[in-house]
């Protein structure tokens, strides 16, 4: 199994799907939308992945994650009754581990409906099951000693509904959270795809 992959990033990272060019070898990752700004390069450009590997009859498929606390996420989701690999990626694509800890504590059910695919009663389930699961990612995933402190919850955007997914997607990339909301204003038809609606932020941002 893979845990952990250095390289450099080649494709369209934003997207969630790309390659990661380790020693001449490309290896295809899928990563939570805005991974690669949460990544720190070194001098030579190459970043390190911690890695999920997936082994299918029919495939053989890498996660990468900017943590290894969000490597532990990930697992700990996926184990949850009819929660899959693209649903989790939604979940931490849209809120950091650490507002995920506080949806869960809070029972805030509210916190992941937003997300796109979770449903009403996805979101229950979620709460219920990691109600006893996610007080530890801490501890695992440092290892050992106390865990991660808990932070408070996300600030209330102005911008509610589908939009206001991109804009803390936005804000875990690293924008100021009045140029997201900005940027999301501009947007039309927000029950498209996660990443298309990023990368029209992104545009307009530029812009």
């Amino acid at each position: 199994m893979i845990g952990r992959l250095r390289g450099i990033p080649e494709g369209d990272p934003l997207s969630g799907d790309w390659v990661l060019d380790v020693n001449g070898v490309g290896y295809e990752v899928t990563t939570p939308i805005g991974t690669l700004g949460r990544l720190t390069p070194d001098d030579d450009g190459r970043v390190t992945l911690h890695v999920h590997t997936n082994v299918r009859e029919d495939a053989f498929e890498l996660y990468g994650f900017a943590s290894a606390m969000e490597r532990s996420a990930f697992r700990t989701l996926i184990s949850i009754n009819k929660v899959g690999p693209k649903l989790a990626l939604n979940v931490l694509s849209a809120i950091s581990v650490e507002e995920l800890m506080v949806a869960v504590e809070r029972q805030h059910a509210a916190a992941l409906t937003r997300i796109p695919g979770v449903g009403k009663k996805t979101a229950e389930r979620m709460l219920l099951e990691l109600s006893d699961k996610l007080p530890a990612l801490g501890i695992a995933a440092m290892g050992g000693g106390a865990p991660l402190p808990r932070t408070a919850a996300a600030p209330v955007r102005t911008v509610t509904g589908p939009g206001s997914v991109v804009v803390d997607a936005l804000v875990r990339m690293g924008f100021k959270p009045a140029a997201a909301e900005r940027a999301v204003a501009g947007l039309d038809d927000l029950d498209r795809p996660l990443a298309d609606l990023i990368r029209e932020a992104l545009a307009i941002l530029s812009s």
